[in-house]
This record gives structure tokens, sequence and C-alpha cells, in this order.
């Protein structure tokens, strides 16, 4: 969800905005670690106003449909420590 905010640009704000739900969602959402956290409805309305501001959400093992450009982590990045959290 941070990369779809960067992509477009806007802060939890304004996706809570964009999306008709609390800051607090957003940021609960966030905050998720594996599968996010969250109603299905406030879920649903976040994912489409990502969808609806050009954000082309690819699902674990999918392609794009539109076959444009993209970034996706690589599977061994995913249990690798993160940057700058002292592990080097």
């Amino acid at each position: 969800m941070r990369a779809a905010r960067a992509l477009l640009s806007i802060d939890q704000k304004q996706l809570a905005l964009l999306a008709g739900v609390s800051v607090q969602t957003i940021q609960r959402m966030e905050a998720s670690t594996g599968t996010v956290r969250a109603v299905v409805d406030s879920l649903t309305k976040v994912v489409s106003a990502l969808e609806s501001h050009g954000v082309d959400l690819i699902g674990e093992g999918s392609m794009s449909a539109d076959g444009g450009r993209g970034v996706r982590l690589k599977r061994q990045a995913l249990d690798a420590p993160s940057p700058g959290d002292g592990h080097n």
C-alpha cells in the first residue's frame, strides 16, 4: 500500500480521503505484516481508490494485465532483514 501511495505521490491522509476511510484505517492496514488486516469493506474502498487513480495491483504470482513496467519484491527478500534495521 505504501508503494502504491508512493506511485501516486500521496500521503496516508490523502489516500484515506480518496477511499472514504479514516487515516487510522490506512495506518493499521500499512502496519500489517503479510496479509493486510482490515474490514473487507474498508479494504475494498482502498483498493478501488488506488485502481481508479491508475495503480495496477498485481497479485502474487500474477502478471500485470496491462503489461506495463512495475516493481515487485523477490520472494527471498521477504525473509531478509529490512534496510535500516541495523543488520548489514
